[in-house]
């Protein structure tokens, strides 16, 4: 993966992968300062013949948005073959993983994937300025939770570890002072950078218990990936302590506190988010939750695997 910091970056970057006029994907108040062989301003969207359609004529792919218009584009790729790059303007990290997930207008998944083919990123901390409080906070939060979960779950590497103390570290240090204030385009390099690194070891590690439970209830509801993280990251966490302890600890030592479970939900608390009910999630539905969890990868790949039974505890706990 080609990474390169600055907007003005990426028409050198497009050039070195010999990427000429690629279809942009993204909302339509996004217009990057290159040429483009058409744009696709629909989404999120499950329309994704059509969209392969239109770039048809296309040398690439140029994805510019939150995790909606990366995990489109990356649908894209993979029914197209081209090759794709990524602008986020978010912390959500998908920019780092060739699977998606494709919603509709209402947000609900309707299918994912993977296949999609990765070739670059540019990061530009200025198109994360106008990125309300809840947004911010629950993206990083996502992004933290992509640096906990590396830290233990069964394909971690030494590459990995690395990765996702640096991102820990950097999105504790600075995402107080971006919720602060949200024009401080220091504090928000230094957030974005959190979420490279964080990002890098999702992909280098993969996804854990934390991550199954946020996406089954985000595909159920259609609620955000990164504000349901922050609520499900401490029940994980306090889950899988009992045969991870010294990998959280080490998750907290980047935190900077013994308690990290403790800080996760002080982070959390900055964005709104403390409990389920908050977001709307049935109470009675929380078994069917817990079965769809179950099955999701991020669980098998816990280190301390959770039933059914475990799973809608867990849920009820933070619910």
């Amino acid at each position: 993966m080609i990474v390169r910091w600055g907007l003005d970056e990426l028409p050198g970057l497009l050039a070195e992968l010999g990427v000429e006029r690629p279809l942009l994907v993204a909302s339509p108040r996004w217009s990057p300062p290159v040429d483009l062989a058409g744009v696709w301003s629909e989404v999120p969207s499950d329309r994704i013949v059509e969209a392969a359609g239109q770039a048809k004529l296309a040398g690439g792919l140029l994805a510019l948005g939150g995790g909606s218009a990366i995990d489109l584009t990356k649908a894209v790729s993979a029914a197209t073959g081209l090759p794709m790059v990524s602008v986020p303007t978010t912390y959500s990290g998908a920019e780092w993983t060739p699977s998606f997930g494709i919603r509709d207008h209402d947000k609900l998944l309707r299918g994912g994937g993977s296949g999609a083919h990765l070739a670059g990123i540019v990061y530009e901390p200025e198109l994360t300025l106008g990125l309300p409080r809840p947004e911010t906070v629950g993206t990083s939060l996502n992004a933290l939770a992509h640096a906990a979960e590396a830290l233990y779950v069964k394909g971690r590497t030494a590459e990995s570890d690395r990765e996702a103390l640096t991102g820990a570290r950097l999105i504790d240090e600075w995402l107080p002072r971006v919720a602060e204030d949200g024009r401080d385009i220091e504090a928000r390099r230094g957030l974005l950078a959190g979420a490279m690194h964080a990002g890098a070891a999702l992909a280098a590690g993969g996804l854990g218990l934390g991550h199954a439970m946020a996406q089954a209830l985000g595909g159920r509801y259609g609620l955000p990936h990164g504000a349901l993280n922050a609520i499900t990251l401490p029940a994980a966490l306090r889950f899988s302590e009992a045969v991870a302890g010294a990998e959280i600890a080490r998750f907290g030592e980047a935190i900077g506190t013994d308690d990290p479970v403790g800080r996760v939900e002080e982070l959390a608390r900055l964005g709104g988010f403390e409990r389920l009910r908050d977001l709307g999630v049935p109470e009675d539905e929380l078994g069917e939750v817990a079965a769809a969890t179950a099955v999701r990868g991020g669980a098998q790949a816990n280190p301390r695997q959770a039933s059914e039974s475990e799973i809608t505890e867990l849920l009820r706990s933070i619910w």
